[in-house]
């Protein structure tokens, strides 16, 4: 099944479920990190970001960029700690299932959080073409920011 996001491809033929699964951990690994020009060398120049249910996403390389400006300076100053809870893999997706804990206003949350990310084929191979992230409209309020109101229904743009 190919990914429903523009300028998005199935991995490269031969690409193996361990090289989705590294590519995915270095993806987190520099989230965790913070260290934002790594972390978007891992995504082709154009990805896209859904969030479930809501119906929501982001695309576009600026879009992605400012998204995770604000997500490291604004939302993961608000996280207290989080859980891994589970990784699937195979050759096209890496899925990791989180429990965050944010503290907003003195008062802590703790969210379920499901991340999909997908390989894709970019210029110099296989990079991620975006992810799919599966939570509450309130934790996607406070990972995306400002960009909230910013977000275009699935289907447009």
């Amino acid at each position: 099944m190919s990914p429903s996001f523009p300028g998005a491809a199935p991995p490269a033929p031969g690409w193996t479920t361990e090289e989705m699964a590294a590519l995915g951990r270095l993806h987190a690994d520099l989230e965790a990190k913070r260290e934002l020009e790594p972390l978007l060398d891992t995504l082709v120049p154009e990805p896209a970001y859904e969030f479930h249910p809501a119906g929501l996403r982001l695309a576009g390389g600026e879009n992605v960029r400012r998204y995770y400006t604000q997500f490291f300076s604004d939302f993961m100053e608000k996280i207290v700690g989080y859980t891994l809870r589970e990784e699937w893999v195979n050759a096209t997706s890496v899925a990791q299932e989180y429990d965050i804990t944010v503290e907003v206003e003195g008062v802590p949350e703790t969210h379920r959080v499901l991340g999909v990310l997908f390989g894709a084929q970019g210029e110099n191979g296989v990079l991620l073409g975006g992810e799919r992230v599966y939570g509450s409209e309130r934790i996607v309020r406070l990972m995306t920011g400002e960009m909230f109101d910013a977000l275009e229904p699935i289907g447009e743009g």
